[in-house]
């Protein structure tokens, strides 16, 4: 298994569904901030959303068991990559979810 690098590509507003459905002082996500790098296998790294997690855990999982291109070949061009976005859907966070070469440590101890 290797590990993926998760980049924030961008974090995005829609004013109009902002303006008409969300609290006052609303903004972008509080949370992400372009260009922060995560790297991950199969556990959420430190510091990232639990919601984001949730919405693009299974690309960073599929990439990190040697998945190649998504949906035949006619979605993203390389192989070894996904971008993705949280689930937010007024300021959704946009992710690129890059296999690394680098192999996967477990860090816990397995139940027996």
């Amino acid at each position: 298994m290797k590990r993926c690098k998760i980049t924030v590509l961008k974090t995005t507003l829609d004013e109009a569904l902002a303006k008409e459905y969300a609290a006052p002082g609303f903004g972008p996500c509080p949370m992400m901030r372009a260009g922060q790098v995560f790297y991950a296998d199969y556990a959420k790294p430190d510091g990232f959303c639990d919601e984001a997690w949730k919405a693009i855990y299974q690309y960073v999982f599929a990439l990190s068991h040697g998945a190649g291109k998504f949906y035949y070949g006619d979605w993203i061009d390389r192989e070894g990559v996904a971008i993705c976005s949280c689930n937010d859907g007024l300021r959704p966070v946009i992710f690129k979810i890059e296999r690394t070469d680098e192999e996967s440590v477990i860090d816990y101890e397995p139940v027996r």
